[in-house]
């Protein structure tokens, strides 16, 4: 079970994982080393199972935002599946899902056209339902 202090070292460590130690043990009221100690039985406990950064995808050139409901056709969903490993660059994320769809694919696209396209090829494996990220 996690204490407060675990939980505000967790806290901290989401809103900026490249905190040093010392200034995570200032945050959390305990020495530097001490935080480092927390830090690293969280991780052992695989409480924190990594590090991430953040990236901006509009800046990288991808300014389309887009939330695809998946429906597979058949029960063999590798066709879909190896048509995505192919279209790595537009995926963020594939989540396999309960309820009306079966995956919920989140993908950047830097174009309208591209979009088009990746959805053109899409429909040969799977039905699907489009929906654009306004604002997050």
């Amino acid at each position: 079970m996690l204490d407060s202090t675990d939980m505000r070292i967790i806290d901290e460590l989401s809103k900026n994982s490249r905190i040093t130690m010392k200034e995570l043990g200032e945050k959390v009221h305990l020495t530097g080393q001490a935080a480092s100690a927390r830090v690293a039985k969280l991780e052992d406990n695989g409480i924190i199972e990594g590090y991430t950064i953040q990236i901006n995808q509009e800046k990288m050139g991808y300014s389309v935002h887009a939330m695809i409901h998946i429906f597979t056709k058949a029960t063999n969903h590798q066709p879909y599946l190896s048509y995505l490993k192919k279209q790595e660059q537009y995926v963020i994320n594939n989540y396999k899902i309960s309820g009306e769809s079966c995956y919920l694919l989140e993908c950047k696209f830097p174009s309208n056209e591209i979009v088009d396209e990746f959805l053109t090829s899409l429909s040969n494996y799977v039905s699907y339902k489009l929906s654009i990220v306004i604002n997050k």
